[in-house]
């Protein structure tokens, strides 16, 4: 039995969620409202272990988005990501790359840039596909601005990343200039796109007191900044969290121990110093990579791997996702969990719809609330009013009667109090208004105040009832 543990969600602000898993199914989860629950929405595809989707990319430009996913079989797919419609699909070895690429050769890396033509016409956009077996490949296509016609605009751009070890992780910059790519055996290098040319390779750390050199094996990489293409951090099987400039050097600038088990996933922030780091196990942490402070643990263990973690562009939330099944919402700050919500396959990417807004949707329901209380409130009291109308006349009868009594109780205590040189006139009750109405005076008249104090007196000698 998998570790679980009780969670009282305090809801998530509104926010649209793009999940995938190994059976090829993409799900999108919404949650609507201040402190809205995540739920899932809809559900893309059919499931089907060889069609699993192994990388996905999903290019938010705010304006026209686009997402592109790999699948187990060597087939790419571009999606609208509004109402999950396919725009096209294709096997990657049979686009102008026959012979070139293996069928066999895993999807290992999908990364979409963003652009337009000056016609506005239609959309210019690029993929860039890498392979485990060291292929690279540009291609660009266009889109119409219904997202309706596909046409690919020149041949494909393949080139070997390197000449050994197996590609595993790959990264694109904001910029969509540059591209690093690192995995077993492999290390990190950066390549220019618009050349196709490597500016830059890592070196291997020296070897430690004992002699012992770690070997190459890259699982995760990612810029520090997507407008800096300067620093990198890569994750390592052997669980280091390293930092690099290419700028300054091609060895490491500092590595930093965590836990006991691989880094699986890596992601920056938008702050350009902080990342978020994954491992095999289901620790989720962030670390200042300024100086390669561990900041904190995130609060609650994921059962399983964690495959993916995204950043909101601008709220203060991450997603994580992995093997266990669970899509996992954390408030960046706190680093306290949200929410989770599960998803019953294995996920293997996670992606923010920053372009979602719930604004209108929550006040539309809340004036729909608002009416249906008032109508009901009125309805309620129309209904009483026709049924209970010999019960509201008794009622009435007897306020009056309280009324009255309670008229008296006050006569008597200004009597007492008639000391004090204020006095107050009593009126009877009003059949049209159905209330009592009073009059304080001050400084009274010596008539009133003369027949007041008199009153008092009296009463003070009258004899009590047990005393005769």
């Amino acid at each position: 039995m998998p570790r679980t543990s009780k969670l009282e969600s305090p809801g998530c602000p509104p926010l649209r969620v793009i999940t995938t898993d190994v059976l090829g199914l993409v799900k999108v989860t919404e949650s609507r409202g201040k402190t809205g629950i995540p739920k899932v929405v809809e559900t893309w595809g059919s499931a089907d272990a060889s069609r699993g989707i192994v990388a996905a990319s999903f290019a938010d430009d705010r304006v026209n988005t686009l997402l592109a996913i790999a699948r187990k079989n060597g087939s790419v797919e571009l999606r609208n990501p509004l109402n999950g419609d396919t725009l096209t699909s294709f096997l990657l070895h049979e686009v102008g790359l026959e012979g070139k690429i293996d069928k066999d050769d895993a999807v290992v890396g999908l990364h979409l840039f963003k652009g337009k033509n000056p016609e506005q016409s239609s959309r210019l956009s690029t993929l860039l596909v890498c392979t485990e077996n060291r292929k690279a490949c540009l291609r660009s296509f266009k889109l119409s601005e219904a997202l309706e016609d596909f046409s690919f605009v020149d041949s494909p751009n393949l080139w070997d990343v390197c000449s050994a070890g197996k590609i595993l992780c790959s990264s694109l910059d904001g910029n969509d200039g540059h591209a690093l790519f690192a995995g077993k055996g492999v290390e990190v290098n950066v390549w220019d796109l618009d050349k196709c040319q490597k500016i830059w390779t890592a070196k291997p750390p020296p070897a430690n007191n004992l002699g012992i050199f770690t070997p190459t094996w890259f699982t995760a990489a990612s810029f520090l900044s997507k407008h800096d293409r300067r620093k990198i951090v890569a994750g390592t099987n052997s669980h280091q969290v390293r930092l690099y400039d290419i700028s300054a050097q091609r060895r490491p600038v500092f590595s930093v121990d965590f836990r006991e088990s691989s880094i699986k996933s890596v992601a920056e922030d938008v702050d350009g110093n902080t990342v978020y780091v994954g491992t095999g196990s289901g620790d989720l942490a962030s670390f200042d990579m300024r100086t390669g402070r561990l900041l904190g643990c995130f609060i609650g263990k994921c059962c399983g791997s964690i495959r993916s973690i995204a950043r909101h562009p601008d709220l203060q939330v991450i997603a994580s996702c992995g093997l266990d099944g669970y899509l996992r919402l954390w408030d960046t700050r706190s680093r306290q969990p949200l929410s989770a919500v599960f998803l019953k396959q294995h996920l293997t990417n996670v992606a923010f719809d920053s372009s979602f807004s719930d604004e209108e949707v929550a006040t539309g329901g809340a004036d729909e609330r608002y009416d249906s209380e008032i109508d009901n409130l009125e309805e309620a009291r129309a209904r009483e009013c026709e049924d209970d109308e010999p019960a509201a006349g008794v009622s009435r009868k007897l306020s009056k009667g309280k009324k009255a009594k309670r008229a008296k109780t006050r006569k008597r205590e200004i009597e007492d109090d008639g000391l004090t040189g204020e006095a107050v006139v009593e009126t009877t009750l009003d059949e049209e208004s159905n209330g009592v109405s009073r009059v304080r005076q001050k400084d009274p008249s010596p008539k009133i105040a003369s027949k007041v104090k008199s009153a008092s007196k009296k009463r003070k000698h009258k004899p009590r009832s047990d005393d005769s």
